[in-house]
């Protein structure tokens, strides 16, 4: 067995593509939009790599593919969490340990040379997108944006000698049954709300890219006490707005105001997996984005992505306003239920908020960490 580093665009492709070999057959599997996988890996199209590095390697056994894996330097985490750690990530292996060990190694030897002392993961490559090995609730597909992996991932990781770092729960959210009083609850509230100055309105797509610059200011001040947190740059921001653009419904998106200042955030978005899982290997050019834009009105579900609000506005019921106009959107809107992920194990507030709306975790998902 070789491993590998990916140099040309023949093993970049086949890095991408190696998981829709390992799971075929597998009803839950999603593949992932291939323009979109080719376009995270291209250091001249990803903003990740104008502060950050990556490099991509393959698992190669008798000619065959058998395996992933990228190790990752992002310097910008390093500045922020005041951390000397690398991470891994795309990590994926056909079910034996002796390739999983192999790329562990490669990756952790890889993180030792760059100076760093120990190794988190899996991130793709941040925790700003996809990230954590699934390590409960296997009986569905993900959701958009949400990982999906054989059991025997957790296994391999902790056989190799990785400890649980954090876990993300995945909430799903019931449409009908949720509490009626506390809907009626939020109306009034956000009467009163409208009292003090405090206004809820929806995203205005035509002004998309100042609107995320918003979200931005806000998140970045919203979560950076979080765990795992890493401030994304501006480029990084737009880059990733850039892709949610074409599948963000505005009536899934709100910002809270006061007088005319921006204060709090809630993003949702339409769960394009159930699209996106006929499509074959995640190609989409050049009949299946008709598929994906006309699709998403037959969707029915919906993943809460990302919600933020300022300190000084916490606990005044912005929060629960933008839980209500999510779950009214829900019910009229054909929503069988929303996803709530991910929350991190340790956020007291986010959780009580998802167990107010009678919502369960249903799928947990796991970051490790080793010492090197």
């Amino acid at each position: 067995m070789q491993i590998v580093q990916v140099t040309t665009a023949k093993q970049k492709r086949q890095f991408i593509d190696f998981p829709h070999d390992l799971y075929e057959g597998d009803p839950n599997y999603v593949p992932a939009m291939y323009l979109d996988q080719k376009e995270v890996m291209n250091p001249k199209k990803n903003p990740f790599f104008n502060h950050s590095k990556a490099d991509l390697f393959l698992a190669i056994r008798d000619g065959k593919i058998v395996g992933r894996i990228a190790a990752i330097r992002n310097n910008e985490y390093i500045k922020f969490a005041n951390e000397q750690v690398g991470y891994f990530g795309f990590f994926d292996t056909i079910e034996d340990y002796t390739v999983a060990e192999a790329l562990l190694n490669k990756a952790a030897d890889w993180i030792q040379a760059e100076g760093l002392q120990g190794m988190y993961g899996p991130t793709n490559f941040t925790t700003n997108e996809t990230a954590g090995v699934l390590i409960d609730g296997y009986g569905s597909p993900p959701v958009v944006w949400m990982t999906y992996n054989k059991p025997y991932y957790a296994d391999f990781l902790n056989r190799y000698g990785f400890r649980k770092r954090m876990d993300l729960f995945a909430y799903k959210v019931p449409t009908q049954s949720v509490s009626q009083r506390s809907l009626d609850v939020s109306a009034r509230l956000e009467e009163r709300l409208k009292k003090r100055g405090i206004i809820i309105r929806n995203v205005s797509k035509r002004n998309f890219k100042k609107e995320a610059r918003t979200i931005r200011e806000i998140y970045q001040k919203a979560w950076e006490q979080n765990w795992g947190f890493v401030p994304p740059t501006e480029e990084e921001f737009d880059h990733l707005a850039a892709g949610l653009k074409l599948i963000v419904d505005e009536e899934m998106v709100f910002i809270a105001e006061k007088d005319g200042k921006a204060i709090g955030f809630f993003l949702a978005l339409p769960d394009i997996n159930q699209i996106m899982i006929k499509q074959k290997r995640g190609r989409i050019i050049p009949f299946g984005i008709f598929r994906l834009l006309f699709g998403k009105k037959k969707v029915t579900i919906l993943r809460i992505i990302l919600l933020g609000v300022l300190p000084d506005y916490r606990r005044l019921g912005i929060e629960a306003i933008f839980y209500a106009k999510i779950i009214r959107y829900a019910q009229t809107h054909n929503i069988a239920f929303g996803e709530g992920s991910w929350v991190l194990e340790d956020n007291e507030m986010m959780n009580k908020g998802m167990q107010g709306l009678n919502a369960e975790v249903y799928k947990t998902y796991r970051i490790y960490e080793k010492q090197l």
